[in-house]
């Protein structure tokens, strides 16, 4: 899983080649492909992971165009709002952030992403493994405090993990916030910003296993 390339086409490639080594089953991109960038260049950037030959889902982050919700590219599939099933896991999405004091391409109320995030999770089949892919991590966690020691993540995408019970949520966003937490029996990972090198391998055998590596 990596998150927030924000428009770095060789970290792709890298994360492209290291998902090839690692036999990678789905490569998991959790947002801000783009750094303010076109559909065109998130189309591009997200293009270059198709040669490993595997599922490629993801979500949009706030710094991406909105419209790549409905983007289209073979063997590539947006989750935002939607759920995807590769053998016994289950994947299911939702993208952008609360609002900012930045003002950036995709922000939503919390009205809006509790709502992305029920639709999101209709009609699932009785999978082992539920994850679910936010951009925004839960409010209150390890993974949403900045610098200053301010709380800025989802109190929905929190709701969500408290009723719902996925066994792991993965987000990223809050770039300094990278690292792992726990929400009664919920996993939560941010493996922090793949821009920087970061990346995140997770496992799913008997238990969900993590491990945070870098390219």
């Amino acid at each position: 899983m990596g998150t927030d390339f924000h428009g770095n086409e060789a970290v792709f490639e890298r994360f492209a080649s290291k998902a090839e080594d690692e036999r990678a089953e789905v490569i998991v991109v959790g947002g801000d492909i783009t750094h303010f960038g076109s559909f065109d260049e998130a189309k591009q950037l997200l293009s270059l992971l198709v040669r490993v030959e595997v599922p490629v889902i993801f979500v949009p982050g706030n710094c991406d165009p909105q419209p790549i919700v409905g983007m289209l590219v073979d063997g590539v599939k947006c989750i935002h709002g939607e759920s995807a099933t590769y053998g016994d896991v289950t994947f299911m999405g939702a993208g952008g952030s609360p609002p900012t004091p930045f003002k950036t391409p995709f922000e939503m109320s919390e009205d809006k992403i509790m709502e992305t995030l029920k639709r999101a999770s209709q009609n699932l089949p009785n999978s082992q493994w539920v994850v679910l892919v936010s951009h925004t991590p839960p409010v209150d966690t390890l993974l949403d405090k900045t610098f200053l020691g301010r709380h800025v993540g989802s109190s929905s995408v929190r709701k969500f993990i408290e009723e719902r019970k996925p066994s792991i949520a993965l987000c990223g966003h809050i770039h300094e916030a990278k690292g792992r937490d726990q929400i009664g029996s919920s996993l939560l990972l941010n493996p922090g910003p793949a821009r920087h090198g970061n990346y995140a391998e997770v496992t799913f055998n008997s238990e969900v296993t993590i491990e945070l590596s870098f390219l």
